[in-house]
């Protein structure tokens, strides 16, 4: 199959296909009342071709070469603008519709720069941008947004097989995500519930437009964010004709239709299925994970003061055990599927994002629904006719209503805004646990309902000639959980952000402020084998961060940004567990659920680190960028005593470049190295007692030692290169993406067996039959990982 795809690969690279040419079309508007800007200049950045609005503020542009642009637009009374990046396909028109805010200030001479990375007021630092290119054509990243994102500053993963962002030391329970302004806890199928990981994105890079990522920062309206907020911004379906999307990977395969729904509409939507559990099946691994995701978006131009947007996503995931290895598999295959359980997944987000345009102010309600259901179960011997050893089943529901007012004509910038949730979180849950020197089962079942609201307000100024800017916010969150939940007080969240040009190609930047974030639901509606709710009490909080982030940036030239920025977090009230004595910082990046134990908000951390990032953007065909970070990431213990964290690899360095070659070639390539991460011994007392390890059929850890060791650095370089056909009226794209080229061999904590070779179970030395031995079975991973894709659009 791979030799056949590859041959089909070089036979079309050899057929002499001319190449066709696209189109870019849209609309510039007054970003605050809607109405249409006649006259705007619109420049094709890195070319002088360009055109102008007509009196409606619509343009186009014709005969564009294949490739990745943005605009540069400008009008008089205006704020000049680079907008997102657009891909433009031969024989395609790629719509994008641009809004411009009114310049207060008279400039005798109007200079367009091409600044690529325009920061927000508000959000001087700790700020990114992922255009489409990054997700489409990086290396490694097989069109997947969250590991596009793994590559930035400050941002890493423990394991390349999952989508989990540590981003500065913080957890993956720390992040938050919108969609078109609507928050979606789930953005990846086989999430960890209480988390944000997983293992494969369910966002359709066929949706995205542009990604706003914050590391720090964070917006006023943007609640219960501790380490990032991801701002997904989706494209609108096509203004001329239907257009369908095929497109075919390694693991799935994925239909995306979009285009016109009448005269003031348009409508973009997508399927994808996976066929995984196939491949997977023929590798003789001993897992076999289905999923399949769903996205549609829906925007009405109700007139030209109203629009109304409407969203929906959700995923179904089925993972279960490819039971022919327990007499024919390998040891390391024997040994997951004793531990392993099955896993059965849905989520959906559907939500209206409605925008009152007036000549004061934009108001924005958002509307919306999330739900997740998790399910996992294990039977002994992974035998349907014996007793379960655990069986979990929840449900997370919201409903949440939000208000945001942006006055546009008042002598600062002011947004003021509320919203409110109403929660309902079910859990029935059973498991067997060893606690004293015992078996013990855990049974409960959880009906929790809660209300929680939030008030913000964000206000923003420039002086000195617009070379100062300055911006405070206030966000103030609370729910009916407890008195200390319920008092907006004990979660006020000030923050203060400023920039200084130094000059035109020099700035320093920084940001002080505090973050709260409620605890997982798995945690406030945990109760204890009597029925009661043992976290519903006072010493249950909101956590805490007060950071602070000082940066500076250099442009030396308009296609090159150099930044360094140093930051510091102190965490407080975080959720600290009573059975293991340790904070719940470190868990969140395997499959299940965190937090669904006895808990006290009496945890503290910190993390604190340097980032530094060079970056040269689309200078002559080529695309560079290069990041370090050294950082330290620590969590106390119940003795209050600073232990490294999980994520405590300190040393993140990335190389990544990018080259469009002629004749619609693209190469890229990412080379990725990380600091060993802590990790801790086992209690080899209790985990060679057979009842104990007949409970998990794993080893336990020493929580005394927790992460006293620590593994080797590790590397890798991931190659993708692609290739574009254009006919007369569709278009393939072929590519070939090959993960850890060297095949790199990476240090993990040793997998400890309790049988021989032979199957047998080890006996102790001292011949107690209650007692067992234990030997390593694997103490590294790592494989080539090559995937051939194919995309289709007509």
């Amino acid at each position: 199959m791979h030799r056949l795809t590859g041959i089909l690969f070089f036979l079309l690279a050899a057929c002499n296909v001319s190449a066709q040419k696209g189109a870019i079309a849209g609309r510039i508007y007054h970003g605050a009342t809607n109405e249409p800007i006649e006259y705007a200049t619109i420049l094709l950045q890195g070319t002088d071709r360009g055109t102008v609005s007509d009196s409606t503020g619509v343009f186009s542009l014709q005969e564009v070469n294949p490739g990745f642009f943005r605009l540069i637009v400008s009008s008089v009374g205006f704020k000049s603008v680079v907008s997102p990046e657009i891909q433009v396909q031969g024989n395609q028109t790629a719509f994008i519709d641009i809004a411009l805010a009114e310049d207060e200030i008279a400039l005798k001479e109007v200079v367009v720069r091409p600044n690529f990375e325009t920061r927000r007021i508000e959000s001087p630092v700790s700020s990114f941008f992922v255009n489409v290119q990054q997700i489409e054509k990086s290396a490694g990243v097989n069109r997947d947004v969250s590991k596009a994102l793994q590559t930035l500053p400050g941002v890493g993963a423990m394991d390349p097989n999952r989508n989990d962002l540590i981003v500065r030391g913080g957890g993956p329970s720390e992040n938050v995500f919108y969609l078109d302004g609507i928050e979606i806890p789930v953005i990846n199928h086989f999430s960890t519930q209480g988390s944000s990981g997983g293992a494969i994105g369910v966002i359709n890079p066929d949706f995205v437009r542009e990604i706003d990522f914050y590391t720090g920062a964070f917006p006023a309206n943007r609640a219960n964010a501790l380490s990032s907020v991801m701002e997904i911004r989706q494209k609108e379906g096509s203004k001329d004709r239907i257009h369908t999307k095929l497109s075919v990977g390694a693991s799935d395969a994925a239909l995306t239709i979009d285009g016109p729904a009448g005269d003031n509409a348009t409508f973009i939507v997508s399927a994808r299925q996976s066929y995984l559990q196939l491949l997977f099946k023929a590798l003789k691994l001993p897992f076999l994970p289905t999923y399949n995701d769903f996205q549609v978006k829906y925007k009405y131009d109700i007139n030209r003061k109203n629009e109304i947007t409407f969203i929906g996503i959700g995923a179904i995931d089925h993972m279960t055990l490819n039971k022919e290895l327990q007499t024919t598999g390998t040891e390391s295959q024997k040994y997951i599927l004793n531990y392993l359980p099955i896993y059965e997944q849905w989520n959906y987000t559907v939500g209206a994002v409605y925008k009152r345009f007036s000549d004061n102010h934009l108001d924005t309600w958002v509307l919306s629904r999330n739900m997740l259901r998790n399910k996992n179960y294990k039977f002994e011997d992974n035998n349907e006719s014996k007793q379960k050893t655990s069986d979990y089943l929840s449900d997370e529901a919201e409903n949440k209503l939000r208000f945001e007012r942006d006055f546009r004509s008042l002598p600062v910038q002011l947004k003021v805004g509320g919203g409110l949730r109403y929660s309902r979180y079910v859990n029935d849950t059973y498991r067997r646990l060893y606690r004293k020197g015992r078996v013990t089962e855990l049974r409960y079942n959880t009906a929790l309902n809660l209300l929680g609201y939030q008030l913000f307000a964000q206000v923003s100024d420039e002086y000195i000639d617009s070379r100062l800017k300055l911006s405070f916010g206030l966000n103030a969150v609370g729910n009916n959980f407890n008195e200390n939940m319920r008092n907006p007080l004990n979660q006020l969240s000030p923050r203060l952000s400023a920039s200084y040009s130094l000059s035109v190609r020099w700035s320093i930047n920084a940001n002080l402020g505090r973050y709260t974030a409620q605890p997982a639901y798995t945690t406030m509606g945990f109760k204890d084998g009597e029925g009661k709710f043992v976290n519903r009490n006072e010493n249950l909080k909101y956590i805490v961060s007060d950071q602070l982030v000082v940066g500076f940036e250099h442009r030396p030239h308009e296609n090159m940004r150099w930044t360094m920025e140093g930051f510091y977090k102190h965490y407080d009230k975080y959720p600290l567990s009573l059975v293991d004595g340790l904070s719940i910082a470190s868990k969140g990046t395997d499959y299940g659920q965190v937090g669904d134990e006895e808990i006290i908000s009496a945890g503290k951390g910190r993390a604190y680190g340097i980032e530094i990032m060079y970056k040269i953007t689309e200078w002559e065909n080529l695309n560079l960028t290069s990041t370090y970070t050294w950082f330290r990431s620590e969590f106390t213990d119940n003795n209050l005593v600073y232990r490294p964290s999980s994520w405590d690899t300190r040393h993140l360095l990335n190389l990544i470049a990018g080259y469009c070659i002629a004749n619609n070639w693209n190469i890229a390539a990412r080379w990725r190295y990380a600091g060993g991460a802590p990790y801790s011994p086992i209690d080899e007392s209790l985990s060679s007692d057979r009842e104990a390890w007949e409970v998990t059929n794993q080893a336990y850890i020493d929580y005394s030692r927790f992460n006293t060791l620590r593994l080797s650095d590790s590397h890798q370089l991931d190659v993708r290169v692609d290739k574009e056909f254009y006919f007369n009226r569709w278009l393939l794209n072929l590519y070939v993406d090959i993960q850890n080229v060297y095949n790199f061999k990476s240090q993990r904590p040793p997998i400890y067996t309790n049988r021989n070779q032979n199957g047998d179970i080890i006996s102790d030395p001292g011949g107690d039959f209650s007692k067992q031995g234990l030997r390593v079975l694997e103490e590294s991973s790592g494989t080539i990982l090559p995937t051939l894709g194919l995309i289709i659009k007509m």
